[in-house]
């Protein structure tokens, strides 16, 4: 007993003479590292009787303890020495400029976002949202996805184990669609939106992630047919790819929300390696790419938002903003979107001054 006391109060001493934090953590090491005395003591008690145990673990322990909290008050005194000593001696010069630091940047898909909501105002559209979590009526039943519909299955949905008041299932949204319905419920008719925001599916690879971006355009209002929608989808595309030769075909395809429901493909041509959208795709040199689906909203959609199909019609269309981004700005894969890599963002990030506007260019860089 008499010897662990000598030896603690030897350490405890050494530890308040320790003069730089090396010299600190060398006895700390000496005492309570793996090898260490302290350690080593700590390591007996497993070969001791219970009744030596009873007696010597408290030693041992206290022994520890003083000397931890020994090197605990002697850092924080020379942790306090250190910020008086550089208080003292460093100073700033207020004359000189300001250090260069590192510029921020706007996302690609926060831009694109911005562009779609300057052409689209122009058009006469307004920008509404909704909520991320959604409920399995407004995100799937509404839009003549009942419980037993097999285009539920397109989705691959992240379902919440809770259900809302009533006893509808909670979702992370698949799509933006849902905001239709919302529109239609709150504000009736006539509607003129585009719904621009985040949406979630199972699915990850160099086009595909888990989260991406989606605007979905919703016109109801009497009268309204697909020419309407053909006008609009061609009058966006050229405005926010700034080109007038943009050729659109039309092919009829099945979405349950929509009737008739069209995909919409748009043609191109590669160029260095990348696709340049402009000319039909049946010219040389070109093909057709698949861009968005649309089509006429279906009845019993307007039907489930309250409102007379054979007083309203309308149309729908959807498309990716991501992929307007890749499109546009030339990014080759979808993941990197996401990565948060400083290098990526300095090459297509944009400047905040390079606000988009139909005069000076939607797309253009300062």
């Amino acid at each position: 007993m008499d010897e662990l006391n000598n030896r603690t109060q030897t350490a405890v001493a050494a530890i308040e003479a320790a003069a730089t934090h090396d010299a600190l953590d060398t006895l700390r090491v000496e005492a309570l590292g793996k090898q260490g005395w302290v350690s080593q003591l700590m390591k007996t008690l497993g070969k001791m009787t219970p009744e030596e145990r009873q007696e010597k673990a408290p030693q041992i322990q206290g022994a520890r303890t003083a000397i931890a909290d020994a090197i605990d008050a002697r850092k924080a005194a020379l942790d306090a020495a250190e910020l008086e000593r550089k208080l003292a001696t460093e100073t700033i010069d207020l004359t000189l400029p300001a250090p260069q630091l590192p510029k921020g940047s706007v996302h690609p898909v926060s831009q694109v976002m911005d562009e779609l909501a300057e052409i689209f105002a122009d058009l006469g559209f307004a920008v509404n949202t909704g909520p991320e979590i959604e409920d399995d009526w407004h995100n799937f039943t509404a839009l003549n996805m009942p419980e037993s519909h097999p285009a539920r299955a397109m989705h691959d949905t992240f379902y919440f184990p809770d259900h809302d008041a009533d006893g509808r299932r909670m979702l992370l949204r698949t799509h933006t669609s849902p905001v239709q319905i919302r529109t239609m419920v709150a504000e009736g008719a006539p509607v003129r939106i585009i719904a621009p925001g985040r949406v979630y599916r199972s699915d990850s690879d160099a086009t595909h992630t888990p989260m991406f971006h989606q605007v979905e355009g919703l016109v109801i209002d009497k009268g309204i047919h697909l020419g309407h929608l053909k006008w609009t989808l061609e009058t966006f595309l050229k405005a926010f790819f700034e080109r007038e030769d943009i050729v659109l075909r039309l092919r009829p395809s099945y979405f349950p929300f929509t009737e008739p429901s069209v995909e919409v493909d748009v043609g191109f041509e590669v160029v260095d390696g990348r696709r340049v959208l402009g000319g039909s795709g049946d010219a040389p040199g070109h093909a057709w790419m698949e861009l968005l689906g649309s089509g006429v909203v279906n009845r019993r959609v307007i039907e489930f938002a309250g409102l007379d199909p054979d007083e309203w019609q309308g149309f729908a269309f959807g498309v990716g903003v991501d992929r307007l981004a890749m499109l546009k700005y030339g990014m080759d894969d979808l993941r990197a979107f996401f990565d948060g890599d400083r290098r990526w963002l300095d090459h297509y990030g944009f400047s905040p001054f390079d606000q988009p506007t139909l005069s000076a260019g939607v797309g253009a860089k300062a």
